[in-house]
């Protein structure tokens, strides 16, 4: 038969690993989790809780809520928890070096006979951020497409007024309506094929590939614009020069670069490929030799629909969207993209792949 003494040393070794138990749940949780007493100092704080609301290596236990988190409402609602037994919802946003939002719960708890109150805080920066780009872009395809539709719908109710018997100028709407279909055909290519990379439906195939033979199968089928603005095409990369890499991936790659650096380049300007070798990388750059892009641009020039020059790059037929896709497709192949420019001086596109 087992003494008292060893029945409370059971006892307590059971409290302990209950205890302990609490405590690993409670860290493995992605939500901070904050408990506070009747004077509404923190008394235990999980580890999600720490890494958000912790200054450098601070405990937060034995501190007051109102100095870890300054937020009327829900100081307010801590207090109603342990005076009245209220409990709350509230939506919280703080801000310390960047903004968070934060859907949180408060419950009043008994432990140890005395009223205390724990918080949930789900942390909702990131859903909310997906749901406003989300919400651009739609707004910018709704805006894109709205554009050439209305062009195409005008110019065919000219067409239905008797303009179709105008044999001076039925032609010519009929070209407007052709390029205004056209242009909407392909950014709707580019919407599903963006949206087929980032939903991970687009894997890559690595091969090698013949680095200059590709380059010069993109200057053959762009050669037509380049010649009508008198621009040249340059290869400054080796014949014999292979890489690896997904050879239709990349080819999408090279065309977007080279039909940009073409259609945003002057006059008897010229577009340049090159290759070099950097450790492990190959960087296949795109030079052109047009007015360049303002240094308030490069940040988001990869960025879905942004354009720097919007009515221009509405007039000669961009989507916006071509240098958001070599940007996932030179991720995918576990590289990088990046841009170089100077206003006046032209840009520089580099394609940074892994060797």
């Amino acid at each position: 038969m087992k003494t008292a003494e060893e029945i409370d040393s059971m006892a307590a070794a059971g409290v302990s690993m209950s205890r302990a138990m609490l405590e690993a749940m409670l860290d493995a949780a992605r939500e901070g989790v904050l408990v506070v007493d009747p004077s509404t100092r923190i008394t235990a704080a999980n580890r999600a809780a720490a890494a958000t609301f912790a200054r450098r290596d601070e405990t937060l236990a034995g501190k007051r809520i109102s100095e870890v988190i300054r937020n009327a409402p829900l100081h307010e609602a801590f207090q109603r928890a342990v005076q009245i037994g209220a409990s709350a919802d509230l939506r919280v946003e703080l801000t310390d070096t960047e903004k968070h939002s934060f859907d949180v719960h408060i419950a009043p708890i008994v432990i140890d006979g005395a009223v205390h109150a724990i918080g949930l805080f789900y942390d909702t920066t990131q859903i909310e951020r997906l749901e406003r780009v989300r919400q651009e872009f739609l707004s910018n395809i709704s805006h894109e497409l709205r554009t050439p539709l209305t062009a195409i719908l005008a110019f065919v109710e000219t067409l239905e007024d008797g303009a179709i018997d105008d044999k001076e100028n039925n032609r010519r709407f009929l070209g407007v309506i052709r390029r205004n279909a056209e242009r909407m055909h392909a950014l709707i290519a580019d919407i599903l094929e963006l949206s087929l990379i980032e939903s991970g439906k687009v894997s890559i195939d690595t091969k090698q590939v013949t680095l200059s033979h590709l380059v010069q199968e993109v200057f053959a089928s762009i050669s037509a614009k380049a010649k009508a603005n008198s621009i040249s095409l340059v290869s400054d990369i080796d014949a014999a020069e292979s890489i690896p890499a997904d050879p239709t991936r990349l080819d999408q790659i090279l065309t977007n670069l080279i039909d940009n650096a073409v259609k945003f380049n002057r006059p008897g300007g010229s577009v340049t490929v090159a290759l070099e070798r950097r450790g492990d990388l190959a960087l296949i750059s795109v030079t052109d030799t047009g007015e360049g892009i303002s240094a308030e641009h490069l940040q988001r020039i990869f960025e879905r629909f942004y354009r720097a020059d919007r009515g221009r790059t509405r007039e000669i037929g961009g989507t916006g969207l071509g240098l958001a896709i070599v940007k996932h497709l030179a991720r995918l192949h576990g590289g990088e993209v990046s841009v170089r420019s100077e206003l006046g001086r032209g840009s520089a596109f580099t394609v940074e792949l892994p060797l």
